[in-house]
């Protein structure tokens, strides 16, 4: 399928359903707190999103039952929520999607409960790091395969997780999920070429272990097969004439400065 290239009305609108996607993390923050449930995440968002005159795009997509996607510890990624509460040591994925005015933006950010292993920390530091790697190879006139390249490199190679292949980026704009892919694994030069006006996420997915998952009988939720511990971080991310622009960045989030990438 071809990609769609966003005409400048379209990118404003994708920027105004990034921002809000951005908000709402913001928003649900210090909500994840030892004793919640991530249905009280789910209910907190989905209010929230419809307060600012949006909709919640996970909800019935496919079937999907719920406004958000949790995904703790273990699970890779599409965690439905539930009357789990979260526990002290926990981490846990938040992905949000809001839709505004007809267009899509899609983030995730790791969140720890409590006091966290050290263990967990390195996974999620180095997964903010893959993240930010792949970023910074969105150009012009480069390839998909870059980006998947450098976060192999950084996540596999050097540190020694796994990364997942079964998921990856897509395309997005008025619909969820659109061409192009965006694998999280990839060989540099290799892939489609790079255009200004491509709006597409990056969302690599990290295991402390196996790089495989099982999808749980619920159809939806995915876990490390060797149910070490996963994290995942996402942005939305248009391709400008010189770079890149974040349009679901927040006011805090790792940077590629607080990185120090």
């Amino acid at each position: 399928m071809a990609v769609e290239i966003k005409s400048p009305e379209e990118i404003e609108k994708m920027r105004a359903a990034g921002r809000l996607a951005g908000q709402l993390l913001e928003y649900l923050e210090p909500f994840v707190q030892p004793g919640v449930t991530t249905n009280r995440l789910n209910t907190l968002a989905h209010e929230w999103t419809l307060d600012h005159g949006a909709t919640p795009a996970p909800l019935n997509y496919k079937g999907f039952p719920k406004s958000i996607c949790t995904s703790v510890n273990e699970v890779v990624c599409h965690g439905i929520p539930a009357d789990r509460e979260l526990v002290d040591g926990d981490i846990i994925n938040i992905d949000v999607t809001p839709i505004v005015d007809g267009f899509h933006g899609d983030t995730s950010e790791m969140y720890a409960v409590g006091e966290i292993s050290e263990e967990a920390q390195e996974l999620i530091r180095v997964t903010h790091e893959s993240l930010w790697l792949g970023i910074l190879e969105v150009a012009p006139k480069k390839r998909l395969g870059d980006i998947g390249a450098a976060i192999y490199e950084h996540a596999h190679k050097r540190h020694h997780y796994g990364v997942v292949e079964a998921f990856c980026g897509h395309g997005i704009g008025r619909e969820f999920h659109m061409s192009p892919q965006v694998p999280h694994v990839g060989r540099r030069g290799a892939g489609l070429r790079i255009r200004p006006g491509m709006t597409f996420t990056i969302e690599p997915m990290i295991n402390e272990g196996t790089p495989h998952c099982d999808i749980q009988s619920d159809g939806w939720t995915a876990i490390t097969r060797d149910r070490r511990l996963s994290a995942q971080a996402e942005h939305t991310i248009l391709v400008t004439e010189t770079g890149f622009e974040i349009l679901t960045a927040r006011k805090r989030m790792p940077t590629a400065h607080t990185l120090e990438l």
